[in-house]
């Protein structure tokens, strides 16, 4: 990664589509937005602290958001294979920082993802690449977990699929409400999951305890 060019800034992706996070274009026309922004705010965007800054908060936004630009169902089918496994594959504890739709502030915590396969298993990055792929959009909570389950239920159509997400939302500890211990949890169940009590009283119990 060159942060001197920034067509240079890639993310490189295995078994799908190349994606470049950052385009000349675009980042143009976000610094010139950004500095009507800081201007707006009352700033002097030709100080020195601020000179840079435009362009710098133009290129972080598209990193921020790249999840755009990346169809999660190729990233878990890129790594699909057949295996007679069928019981429940979990991976729990992904961190997640993404931006609130409604102010643009910061919200982040953990994700927790297990599925149940039914024929096809997929590798275990890819769920966590599926996490980051929405979490890197602009998003409310409740539909990040909706969109992580329903990828992965379209991808490998398994058994079942359970998500659970935990996190703090800035937008109700730096403003509003300013609650700074409240946190607040999204589940989303297919399958199994939302059919069967024991096997979802099984995910619960795993997410909650410390095998290692």
């Amino acid at each position: 990664m060159n942060n001197k060019d920034d067509d240079c800034m890639d993310y490189t992706n295995e078994g799908y589509e190349h994606v470049n996070i950052l385009n000349r274009e675009k980042t143009d026309k976000l610094t010139a937005l950004y500095k009507q922004v800081i201007e707006g705010l009352g700033e002097d965007a030709k100080r020195e602290g601020l000179l840079k800054t435009p362009s710098r908060v133009a290129r972080s936004m598209q990193f921020l958001t790249h999840g755009y630009s990346i169809d999660a169902s190729k990233i878990l089918r890129s790594s699909r294979f057949k295996e007679d496994y069928q019981q429940m594959v979990l991976v729990k504890n992904i961190d997640i920082y993404s931006l609130c739709e409604h102010h643009l502030i910061p919200f982040f915590g953990k994700a927790h993802v297990a599925y149940i396969p039914n024929g096809f298993i997929t590798g275990l990055s890819k769920i966590a690449r599926v996490v980051e792929t929405f979490s890197r959009r602009l998003q409310v909570q409740e539909r990040l977990t909706i969109q992580i389950r329903d990828c992965i239920q379209d991808a490998l159509n398994p058994a079942g699929v359970a998500v659970v997400i935990e996190a703090k939302h800035l937008c109700m500890v730096m403003r509003g409400i300013q609650k700074q211990n409240s946190v607040t949890t999204t589940s989303a169940f297919t399958g199994e999951f939302l059919e069967n009590q024991p096997t979802r009283e099984e995910f619960m119990h795993l997410i909650g305890v410390s095998l290692m």
